[in-house]
């Protein structure tokens, strides 16, 4: 199946902060989440993609063609949905909407006013007027409309309450059901991609950690507590992180078969969740005093 997006050792330097030669691929058909801490390098890559910085080094290639030399045609094609809306406040909808379609060769007037009745969004109130929730609205919106395969989403359900983040997932998932688009979903809600992901790509200080199927993470990935004294310095390589306190541990483990082999019945083994893996990983092992 066809890599709709392909990034292969990229690679950005900052005189504090470096992407350091990251690759990873999302195929048609799917919803890939981008996870990782602030600073992590999730805005360095979606402005990588976009053209907007220049890469160091590496290779983009969306549609099966670079990022650069097709940069025009390529843009005809993705949708962007950013946390932060860059439209003219003091416009209505439907003039910012007139503006936006003058830009797309295949804009479709019918699909964008199907999609803003099921919305539910008001055609006279100004941009300035409406929520987050709307604004983020409006923007799929507008990025369904000129047949945008590749939608780009950065932080989209950020600030938003519960009901319009499970609003928007429904939505997510509506989309991809047309099998020829795919979502690169950039977010630190990690709840919100255990259930609309697909794949998940982590990244941390600037490296990719991993770039895999979510089931396979959740799979893999488990929380282990247990008492000290089954750690030493052989049993502490099998994880990736351990906690401490005067009443033992827990630690992070990308391999639970291994583990419940090596320690059978003497731990207790539970499911990790996205934000458990990211919070181990970052954070490292410590020593908890409380």
């Amino acid at each position: 199946m066809e890599n709709i997006l392909e990034i292969s050792n990229l690679s950005k330097g900052y005189k504090e902060f470096s992407l350091k030669d990251i690759s990873f691929k999302l195929k048609r058909g799917y919803i890939m989440g981008f996870i990782g801490p602030n600073g992590a390098g999730k805005s360095t890559t979606i402005k990588l993609i976009m053209n907007l910085i220049k890469k160091d080094s590496g290779n983009i290639k969306i549609f099966g063609i670079d990022n650069i030399k097709n940069e025009r045609e390529i843009k005809q094609k993705i949708g962007f949905v950013y946390d932060e809306n860059y439209f003219y406040e003091n416009l209505n909808l439907m003039d910012m909407k007139d503006i936006i379609a003058s830009f797309y060769k295949h804009w479709d007037e019918k699909i964008f006013k199907k999609y803003f009745s099921d919305f539910d969004l008001p055609k006279k109130r100004k941009i300035k007027e409406l929520s987050k929730g709307m604004k983020m609205k409006y923007s799929l919106a507008l990025a369904l409309s000129h047949g945008a395969e590749l939608i780009i989403m950065d932080e989209p359900t950020s600030g938003l309450d519960p009901i319009f983040r499970s609003e928007m997932l429904e939505i997510l998932c509506s989309v991809i059901q047309d099998e020829n688009k795919s979502i690169f979903f950039s977010t630190h809600i990690t709840s919100d991609l255990e259930k609309v992901a697909d794949y998940i790509t982590f990244i941390n200080k600037g490296q990719i950690v991993f770039s895999e199927q979510k089931d396979d993470v959740l799979e893999n990935y488990s929380i282990v507590k247990g008492k000290k004294e089954l750690l030493d310095k052989d049993t502490r390589k099998e994880f990736i992180s351990i906690n401490e306190n005067a009443f033992g541990f827990e630690a992070l483990t990308n391999n639970t078969k291994n583990i419940k082999r090596l320690f059978r019945n003497d731990v207790l083994i539970e499911k990790a969740n996205l934000e458990d893996i990211m919070v181990y990983t970052v954070r490292g092992g410590r020593e908890c005093l409380t």
